[in-house]
C-alpha cells in the first residue's frame, strides 16, 4: 500500500486545454483532492471553492511565483501544443523549456511530490528518432524522470475522447470530434485498449498519486486500469 496523503493539494498546468480541463474537473470533484491551483496565462471561466487560479504570463521562469507553489503534493503537467506550424525552436521552448522551468522550482520546494506529464503514444525515449515532436517529448519525459521526484509518471494517451462538454482548442482535432466521432468510437470498439477519455486520464492521475504505480510510462491501457482503481477513504 502506498503511503501517499489521503487529502492532497494539486497544481495543474494547461487547464484551458482539452486534457487539462478533464483533469481539472476530476480533481474538483474528487473527495481526496482538497485544493487545486491552476497556473495559466489567462483566467479560466470557472469558479469552484477548491479552485485557486494563478495567472502567470512568463512560463520561462517560475521563481517569481515560487512562494505560491508551496504545500502541494502533486503537479499535473497537462500543457501542450501541436508541433504543426511551429519552428523546432518554438516547439522545444513550449514543450520542454516551460515544463522544466516549473519542474525545477517544484523540485526545490517539494522534492517528494508526484509529477505527472502528458506526453503521447509514439514518444521517442531514445531522443534519436526522425520525428521532432517525439524526440522533444522523449527528452522531456527522460529529464523529468531523472530529477528525483517522489513519484513521476509519464502519461502517453493515444486517441482521446473528450467528455463533460470539453472541447479541443486544436481546430483539426475538434473537427474530427465534431464530424468523425463515429470513427473514434469504432476505433475504440475494435481496439478497446487504445482509446481513453478525459475522465479516465484525470482519475488515473489522481489514483497514481494516491496509490502509486509500478510503471513510469503509462500507456492507454494503463490509464484505463488506473482510472478504475478505488481510492482510499
Amino acid at each position: 500500500m502506498n503511503d501517499r496523503p489521503i487529502k492532497m493539494n494539486v497544481i495543474i498546468t494547461g487547464a484551458s486545454g482539452m486534457v487539462g480541463q478533464g483533469v481539472l474537473l476530476e480533481c474538483l470533484d474528487h473527495e481526496q483532492v482538497k485544493r487545486v491551483l491552476s497556473i495559466g496565462r489567462s483566467h479560466l471561466d470557472l469558479d469552484h471553492p477548491k479552485l485557486n487560479q494563478l495567472v502567470h504570463k512568463d512560463f520561462s521562469e517560475f521563481n517569481s511565483i515560487r512562494g505560491q507553489l508551496r504545500d502541494y503534493q502533486a503537479c499535473y503537467l497537462c500543457m501542450g501544443v501541436s508541433a504543426a506550424g511551429l519552428s523546432a525552436e518554438r516547439y522545444k521552448e513550449i514543450t520542454y523549456d516551460y515544463t522544466m522551468a516549473l519542474a525545477k522550482v517544484l523540485f526545490e520546494l517539494s522534492p517528494h511530490m508526484t509529477i505527472t506529464y502528458i506526453s503521447g503514444v509514439g514518444t521517442d525515449s531514445t531522443e534519436k528518432g526522425r520525428s521532432r515532436w517525439a524526440r522533444i517529448k522523449g527528452k522531456t519525459e527522460n529529464d523529468l524522470l531523472k530529477m528525483g521526484f517522489g513519484q513521476a509518471f509519464m502519461f502517453r494517451p493515444g486517441m482521446i475522447i473528450p467528455l463533460r462538454g470539453i472541447k479541443s482548442r486544436t481546430p483539426m482535432y475538434q473537427f474530427i470530434y465534431d464530424y468523425f466521432m463515429w470513427l473514434v468510437r469504432l476505433s475504440k470498439a475494435l481496439s478497446p485498449g487504445s482509446v481513453v477519455n478525459t475522465t479516465q486520464i484525470g482519475l488515473a492521475m489522481i489514483n497514481a498519486t494516491l496509490k502509486g504505480c509500478s510503471k513510469k510510462i503509462i500507456t492507454p491501457k494503463d490509464i484505463q486500469e488506473l482510472a478504475t482503481e478505488i481510492t482510499p477513504t
